[in-house]
């Protein structure tokens, strides 16, 4: 049912005029995708930075609020950039993108790691008082960061491996990995 109402948002999606003219642009979509890898690189570089900070791991003699506090904002903007150039990617080859194994897997981690990121925060702030200026935090923070550390190496090696067909729809695979490539043809057939 759902993959059925998936498919039918990617097709009517697929079939507007700037969806196509997006994927069939001769630049205009590498330009997004290299925005979109570039401005990855902006958010994992401020993440990890922070991220090893909670693990005790790189800058020990910086308090982890002041590390957080001077990376947030161009984290943020990395991520909302990323954020707006993966919805854009996805526009340009919908059908295709939410018939895929992978993209699928990414949507899960990504909603894993703002869950995750939720929590952390919270986390954070409510303990700085306590262990802001201690060179290793507390166990749950430090759990917290490599999961994000985790999650986010996931979430990239999904995001790339979204570019090749290993698991597309029409191959001969299981019906496991049919369903959860969302191919409601190949489904229906077997």
């Amino acid at each position: 049912m759902l993959n059925e109402v998936l498919l039918t948002f990617a097709q009517w999606l697929g079939a507007q005029q700037w969806s196509t003219g997006l994927h069939e642009s001769f630049y205009m979509y590498n330009w997004i995708e290299t925005t979109h890898v570039l401005t990855l690189t902006v958010f994992l570089g401020m993440l990890f930075v922070i991220d090893l900070r909670m693990l005790g791991v790189a800058l020990t003699d910086v308090p982890a609020s002041k590390i957080a506090e001077r990376l947030d904002l161009p984290m943020m903007i990395g991520f909302t950039v990323m954020i707006i150039t993966g919805l854009l990617l996805f526009y340009a080859i919908p059908v295709r993108t939410t018939q895929s194994v992978w993209f699928r897997l990414k949507v899960i981690l990504l909603i894993a790691a703002g869950i995750n990121a939720w929590i952390f925060r919270n986390r954070m702030k409510a303990a700085k008082p306590t262990w802001d200026l201690d060179p290793v935090p507390p166990k749950n923070v430090r759990i917290g960061a490599g999961l994000s550390l985790t999650l986010w190496i996931a979430i990239i090696f999904a995001g790339r491996a979204i570019a090749y067909d290993w698991f597309d729809c029409g191959k001969d695979q299981s019906a496991f990995l049919n369903w959860a490539a969302g191919c409601v043809a190949d489904v229906a057939a077997h």
